[in-house]
């Protein structure tokens, strides 16, 4: 209901009901240092589990697909849904939760639904720097940060994503801390997991350039997630997170975290490395030795480079035309020269076994048996460690 009342309106009902609870968890038995405290390092079966019942809710029942099953899935018995973003950008949306006992919010992220525009934007698969900026309309250029290193690279995708619905969330943000909510906990699955990962890396670079406060704490959990950028970028995020502040929780019989298809180069390592001299190396040798050499290499290194460039060729130039029909304003950056996507963060990796088979089998037309979010629940109530 609150997504047809007026932005200023919405507003102004999430910040005094935040103000309430804060209200109420003050005039509790929680002392003031336990309430700065809330947020604990490490993998949270429990916190993970709660997330993923408030992620279902962000789906409109009346579209799902009627070929998939009804979730078994139950509602958060820990969180109070406080606000939910109208669709934005390529069907992007997110939602707001506050927790009934501590000054913990919760910004989850939506994944892909049946629209084709979220598809397009999952297919939109050209990398572009992790630092730049991108033209989405003409009222808005979104300048980010995503990593330092220059080499560092991730989806253009996911990037405007991500973009759309942080100028929505940043202000929601503000409005919490100032009610004396100080921890976030993010979460996303699917395209929401990839997008959580970009959310997070740009709230982190926001408290470095001082426009979020330093004392805000977040911890975050991609679910399901896709790779959403290169091994330099990989490095940064997990940097970021290290100590327990992050997670990526993936199904071991889930294609989508697979994707997508990663291309290595040469051009995709390090500076310092044994291939990049390596033409005086093979002309040292003997002459025989020194042909086969070389047609060795290059039936090594041209596939690749050609592959590189027919991702970006598909995946960026030719995507960037249906993209533009969705965002009529938007302007195309210059893509990055790679196409390495990696898997990012500490996994907690869900191993099915027989008894999971026998309730989620492989599938020739169900292909997302293994992706959506009650398998996840499944194997996750069963997770020990």
């Amino acid at each position: 209901m609150s997504e047809n009342l007026p932005r200023s309106s919405r507003c102004k009902i999430e910040r005094h009901y935040c103000c309430f609870l804060a209200i109420l968890i003050l005039l509790g038995s929680v002392s003031v240092k336990a309430q700065n405290n809330q947020l604990k390092p490490g993998f949270d079966k429990e916190e993970y589990l709660e997330l993923l019942r408030m992620h279902v809710l962000l789906y409109d029942s009346t579209k799902v697909d009627p070929t998939k099953p009804k979730s078994a899935i139950t509602k958060p018995t820990h969180f109070t849904n406080v606000y939910n973003s109208s669709v934005v950008g390529l069907d992007n949306k997110w939602g707001l939760w506050i927790s009934k006992k501590h000054p913990i919010a919760v910004l989850n992220v939506r994944g892909t639904t049946v629209n084709p525009v979220g598809w397009l934007e999952n297919f939109y698969a050209a990398m572009v720097p992790a630092k730049g900026e991108v033209k989405l309309a003409n009222d808005y250029t979104f300048q980010y940060h995503l990593a330092d290193n220059p080499d560092a690279a991730v989806h253009i995708g996911w990037l405007v994503g991500m973009a759309f619905l942080a100028r929505d969330i940043v202000p929601k943000i503000d409005s919490c801390y100032k009610s004396g909510i100080k921890e976030f906990l993010i979460m996303g699955h699917s395209q929401g997991g990839a997008i959580t990962f970009l959310l997070t890396s740009h709230l982190y670079q926001l408290q470095k350039d001082k426009k979020l406060p330093a004392d805000i704490r977040f911890k975050s959990y991609a679910s399901a997630s896709p790779k959403v950028g290169n091994t330099y970028y990989a490095y940064e995020y997990e940097s970021l997170i290290d100590g327990g502040w992050g997670y990526n929780v993936v199904n071991a019989a889930d294609w989508v975290p697979e994707l997508p298809f990663s291309v290595q180069t040469l051009d995709d390592f390090n500076e310092t490395n044994p291939f990049k001299n390596i033409d005086p190396v093979i002309k040292k040798q003997k002459l025989l030795t020194r042909f086969a050499l070389k047609h060795a290499y290059k039936q090594m290194k041209n596939p690749s480079v050609k592959a590189q460039k027919n991702y970006q060729k598909y995946l960026g130039n030719y995507a960037s035309k249906s993209i533009k029909k969705a965002l009529p304003e938007f302007q195309p950056p210059v893509y990055f020269k790679s196409a390495n996507y990696v898997r990012i963060g500490p996994t907690i990796a869900l191993i099915p076994d027989a008894a999971y088979y026998k309730l989620f089998p492989d599938s020739d037309t169900q292909v997302f048996v293994h992706h959506l979010p009650d398998p996840y629940l499944y194997l996750m109530q069963k997770y020990k460690h």
